[in-house]
């Protein structure tokens, strides 16, 4: 990430809307699952969460440790060659599933806890 954009992201979670996590939606892993299909996440980011690439190396999503608000900042700005998600495109009920979807996603494994790769 060159620095403007590492800036602008700083700035953006800095400036993230506090109030947003008190009157935040309930999140329904279920409804995100199908929200962060629907909406294309899954080209870049996997669709277990589990990270790829595009033209850069896209992050794992999956039991990321973002809170719920950060996530929707960085919906809502998008960085680098991710799409900016405005409100009428993904509504911030949208943006609570999917943070709910990433956390119940188990994340990636050691090779080593993976049995076939280790016959």
């Amino acid at each position: 990430m060159n620095f403007i954009n590492g800036a602008l992201a700083i700035a953006l979670l800095v400036l993230c809307n506090a109030a947003w996590s008190q009157s935040a939606p309930a999140g329904d892993a279920a409804d995100g699952k199908r929200a962060y299909l629907a909406d294309g996440c899954f080209i870049c980011h996997g669709r277990a969460g589990q990270g790829g690439a595009m033209n850069y190396p896209a992050p794992p999503l999956a039991q990321m440790g973002y809170s719920a608000e950060v996530l929707k900042t960085i919906l809502r700005a998008g960085l680098n060659d991710m799409p900016a998600y405005a409100e009428a495109v993904l509504s911030d009920k949208d943006v609570a599933d999917i943070h709910a979807y990433l956390r119940v996603l188990p994340g990636r494994r050691d090779a080593k806890d993976i049995p076939l790769l280790n016959q």
